[in-house]
């Protein structure tokens, strides 16, 4: 118990004295040692690579699991060492409703029917939803946390001893400084300086010998003297000083000598500081170039993040498209009808490029089997005409290459019109360019209003 407390004012001690020594360098009332402009620089760019990745890696997370509660619940977990549980993805949640809505209303239905094949549609997004998360986790989020729990606390450490070393060094600096005042001041002192002090006191004897003398007698002896009683006289004697040379004030020698000892010692105190301070800047150093390695592991990692959603979001283009191409047969069954072109559609105007979009607000015409082998279509493409009103102008969103002859090759970005026939697949139209005509995918086509 002792130990820790001598430890513990210790410990109190060097930190007062450190907190004074910082607040009168931060005054200018004590000198500080400066690091070089390259060591600055590294500092300056080891925090901006912190917090930027500390902002990067929140966001992530806030993209992966936009639910702040699932958030708290997965880190309550991982700081407790222990397996988060599973949790259904938004997208399956909304499939089990959607196929529990189809039960109950009627899976035979037409409304029953679309409830199961986009539940079964947003199932699949929901695992691929998953896959990412995970994907994301594994490859992104697990290097950047590493570093901010591992590498990061390691510099912050080894930048605290840094600035202790600093500190001390510091303080030796200004010992030093002081020593050799003392001792510049010592030099102009003159050389004669009187040691043993002038005062002189009775000895033992003597006060004893004066207190029997100067007492009084008795009134009765008194009376008998002639003349009256009269003290002595004559018995002060100057006696030997109590002071001994050892105990009286240095010497010139003595004195000047006693500094150079401060000064020897302040000097090996600096030389130990500066070897401290120089090791511990050496190792603090390498750590923060070693923030270049940190970029490049994370530049890998982004790029394995970006691939891991490419992934993510053709899965999930891939899905709609075949939802949407079910839905489009069905729903050619359900609400037969034509082309017409000088008729608004219901939706507002497409604002837009996306694919999906653009074939979802296309109106439909009645779902047959589609248009006559290549040989008959092409055809029947060259002698039909576009129909006096009806036509659209569209703007094509990717390459496509035709199939057979009964299709229209597109480039991305042209302009191009299209119209429907009856009993066309309500997935394709007729696209026009120049003196070239063709099928062509609604999907790959923004139509423009």
């Amino acid at each position: 118990m002792d130990f820790n407390m001598k430890k513990l004012a210790s410990d109190a001690g060097i930190f007062f004295t450190r907190a004074v020594q910082f607040t009168e360098e931060k005054f200018g009332q004590a000198e500080k040692t400066e690091l070089d402009a390259h060591f600055e620089n590294l500092l300056a760019r080891a925090d901006s690579t912190k917090n930027w990745t500390e902002k990067i890696l929140r966001q992530t997370e806030v993209l992966l699991q936009p639910n702040p509660s699932a958030r708290v619940e997965e880190f309550l977990y991982e700081k407790l060492d222990r397996k988060v549980p599973s949790r259904v993805t938004n997208g399956e949640l909304l499939a089990q409703y959607m196929a529990e809505a189809a039960s109950e209303l009627g899976p035979s239905t037409p409304y029953g029917k679309t409830l199961v094949k986009v539940s079964e549609a947003e199932k699949r997004l929901g695992a691929a939803e998953r896959d990412f998360t995970h994907a994301a986790s594994l490859s992104f989020l697990t290097p950047l946390r590493d570093f901010l729990e591992g590498d990061w606390k390691t510099i912050s450490k080894e930048r605290r001893l840094l600035h202790n070393r600093r500190l001390d060094l510091d303080a030796c600096k200004a010992r030093l400084k002081k020593a050799k005042a003392a001792e510049a001041k010592a030099t102009t002192v003159p050389d004669f300086q009187e040691t043993r002090p002038r005062n002189y006191i009775l000895s033992a004897s003597a006060s004893a010998t004066l207190e029997d003398t100067a007492r009084p007698p008795p009134r009765a002896e008194r009376k008998k003297q002639p003349g009256g009683w009269r003290p002595p006289c004559g018995f002060l004697l100057p006696l030997a000083p109590s002071v001994t040379p050892a105990q009286g004030c240095l010497s010139l020698p003595e004195d000047r000598q006693l500094w150079n000892d401060e000064v020897d010692k302040a000097e090996q105190e600096l030389r130990v500081a500066q070897t401290e301070f120089d090791r511990q800047a050496e190792v603090t150093r390498l750590l923060l170039e070693g923030i270049s390695s940190t970029h490049v592991n994370h530049l890998r990692c982004l790029h394995e993040f970006v691939k891991s959603q490419t992934t993510y979001y053709a899965q999930c283009y891939r899905h709609m498209l075949d939802l949407q191409k079910q839905l489009g047969s069905s729903q050619g069954a359900i609400f037969p009808g034509t082309f017409v072109g000088t008729t608004e559609p219901a939706s507002p105007p497409l604002s837009s490029t996306s694919p999906t979009t653009a074939a979802a607000t296309m109106p439909v015409v009645p779902s047959v089997a589609g248009l006559a082998p290549p040989g008959e279509a092409a055809l029947c493409l060259e002698e039909v005409a576009p129909p006096a009103s009806g036509t659209r102008k569209a703007r094509v969103l990717y390459d496509y290459e035709a199939a057979d002859s009964s299709e229209l090759a597109l480039l991305a970005d042209e302009l191009i019109t299209v119209y429907s026939l009856p009993g066309m697949d309500p997935d394709w139209l007729i696209g026009e360019r120049g003196n070239k005509k063709g099928k062509v995918p609604v999907t790959y086509l923004e139509l423009l209003s």
